[in-house]
C-alpha cells in the first residue's frame, strides 16, 4: 500500500519566473488583440494631434475646480430649464418620421439651390405674373405641397402634445379617459 502524504510543500515560483510568466501572458494578449491595439493607438495619435489629450489632461489635473464650476453653473434655474428643454426637444425629435420628412427636405434643398442660382434683378413681379405662374406645373405642385403642409400644421394635435408638466401617470390617465369617452 501507498504511504499517506504527511508533508505538503507549496510550489514556490521565483520572482524572475513569475515575471517571465506575466510577460508571456501580456505578449499573448497583445498578439491576440493586435488590430484593436493598433486602431486605439491611431485614435490616440489623432487626439494628440488635435490637442484633445492635452485638454483632457488639464481637465483631469484640475478636476475638483472644474467640478466645482460645473456644479455652480448647473445650480442656476436657467441651466435646469435648459436641460428640461433639451430633453423635451430630444423626445420631440424622436417622434419625427424621417422617412416621411426626407422627400420634403429634398424639395427644400432644391428650392434653396434655385434661389442661390437666381440673380437679383430690379424686375418686379406683377399680380398678372403671379396668376400666370399658377399654370406652371412646378409652382402649382409646390403650392399644393405647401397647402397640405399648412393643413397638417392646423390639425388638432392636443392629444399628442407632451409638456414638461405632464407626468407619465397623468398621460396614462388622460389616455384612459379618452378611451372611456369613445
Amino acid at each position: 500500500m501507498a504511504k499517506a502524504i504527511k508533508n505538503v510543500r507549496k510550489l514556490t515560483v521565483s520572482a524572475e519566473e513569475q515575471r517571465a510568466s506575466d510577460l508571456r501572458e501580456v505578449e499573448d494578449a497583445l498578439i491576440q488583440n493586435k488590430e484593436a491595439i493598433l486602431q486605439t493607438m491611431e485614435i490616440m495619435n489623432h487626439l494628440q494631434d488635435k490637442g484633445i489629450l492635452s485638454l483632457l489632461n488639464g481637465l483631469f489635473g484640475q478636476g475638483d475646480k472644474v467640478m466645482h464650476v460645473l456644479v455652480k453653473a448647473m445650480d442656476k434655474p436657467e441651466a435646469t430649464n435648459t436641460i428640461k428643454n433639451m430633453l423635451l426637444l430630444l423626445g420631440t425629435l424622436g417622434m419625427i418620421n424621417v422617412k416621411q420628412l426626407e422627400p420634403f427636405l429634398l424639395k427644400i434643398n432644391s428650392g434653396v439651390a434655385r434661389v442661390a442660382e437666381f440673380k437679383d434683378t430690379e424686375e418686379k413681379t406683377s399680380y398678372f405674373d403671379l396668376v400666370r405662374s399658377l399654370k406652371d406645373p412646378e409652382i402649382n405642385k409646390a403650392i399644393t405641397i405647401l397647402m397640405q403642409f399648412l393643413k397638417g400644421m392646423g390639425q388638432d394635435t392636443e392629444d399628442l402634445e407632451r409638456t414638461s408638466q405632464d407626468t407619465p401617470e397623468k398621460r396614462i390617465n388622460q389616455t384612459k379617459n379618452k378611451t372611456l369617452e369613445k
